[in-house]
């Protein structure tokens, strides 16, 4: 079974360095030879690592626990101890890592990809060469290693996506990413089948357009209720929405009055997200009808009617998905 992680609670820790060495030169012709002992090795340092293949956390629930390896101790004739290897920490993109105790962000990684040093690992100490002077010629004194860094992290994932899909459970949010993908997510006739967020990319000319399939929110999910905070977190971080309403239902003309309150009580900055209306079901009797109250209601909103059934107003749409990241796109380049 396929299980969707998007929080995890790990530790870190950076490696120990390696002692200094108190050691002197004994050789056939130098008897009395000085200090000779080596430095310690560097403790490893833990690292983040984003990578795009990527999509959960679910490797942190198997795996808690990253540590560095201890530089090792130095030795005679001024060799120098093996720094640690370093441990690296995979993660998709969209994560966030914060201090477990208090909360605090430590690294919002977005959309960026590569390595990210969070923790360094302890220098080594001096060997007793070190300490050779005027007045002592054969010291004893070394430094031990400094000590590495542990911290209880808090990770946490946002789906990265261009149009997060929100609405009521079986609204027909995953049968849209069906049709317009290949992410083949879960269907069936009844509510809640989605329980992940789904992601797939809808190719338009030379752009390619990541859909993402939100659970079924329901009504109190800003405060809690269901699955609805972890729902809606993700919705945070798409760049536009495409709200979906089943025009089968009784309740269709008051769908999206309820969607926009629990968005706006989770954080208002989502209803400022660029946005399409999708009416859904458009082959079943009665729906044209529902379809135009829609549009009347709503007249400053881009309404459109689907039907992944027949196939009516796909095209449509998908051309609508995509002068809406076109707009984005151009946006995020004047803003540069």
């Amino acid at each position: 079974m396929n299980k969707f992680a998007d929080e995890a609670l790990i530790e870190v820790a950076s490696g120990n360095g390696g002692n200094g060495c108190v050691a002197f030169r004994r050789e056939k012709n130098a008897e009395m030879g000085g200090p000779y002992g080596g430095d310690g090795g560097k403790g490893g340092d833990v690292l983040f690592e984003v990578r795009r293949n990527l999509r959960t956390l679910a490797h942190l629930r198997y795996k808690q626990s990253f540590r560095a390896e201890n530089g090792r101790d130095g030795e005679g004739a001024q060799r120098h101890g093996r720094n640690g290897e370093h441990v690296v920490v995979p993660v998709p993109p969209g994560t966030i890592i914060r201090d477990a105790e208090t909360g605090e962000t430590v690294r919002d990684f977005g959309n960026e990809l590569g390595l990210f040093l969070y923790l360094k690992g302890g220098n080594g100490g001096w060997g007793n060469v070190h300490f050779k002077s005027s007045t002592n010629q054969a010291p004893r004194q070394f430094l031990p290693g400094k000590p590495g860094f542990v911290r209880k992290l808090r990770v946490e994932l946002q789906v990265m996506a261009d149009i997060g899909f929100v609405g009521f459970p079986n609204a027909g949010k995953s049968s849209l990413l069906d049709a317009f993908t290949n992410a083949r997510p879960k269907i069936a006739p009844y509510p809640f089948t989605t329980k992940i967020p789904n992601l797939g990319v809808l190719t338009m000319g030379d752009r390619d357009i990541v859909l993402a399939d939100i659970p079924g929110l329901i009504e109190g999910a800003s405060d809690g209720a269901g699955l609805g905070i972890r729902f809606l977190r993700h919705v945070a971080r798409t760049a536009g929405l495409a709200f979906l309403i089943d025009l089968s239902e009784d309740g269709f003309d008051t769908a999206f009055e309820t969607l926009k309150h629990e968005l706006d009580a989770f954080s208002p900055e989502l209803m400022a997200k660029p946005r399409v209306l999708v009416g859904t079901k458009t082959d079943l009797e009665g729906t044209a009808e529902r379809l135009k109250e829609l549009q009347d209601r709503y007249p400053g909103e881009k309404v459109f009617g689907i039907s992944v059934f027949s196939g009516q107003g796909l095209d449509e749409l998908s051309r609508a998905f995509a002068a809406l990241v076109n707009e984005l796109d151009s946006a995020e380049a004047g803003g540069a």
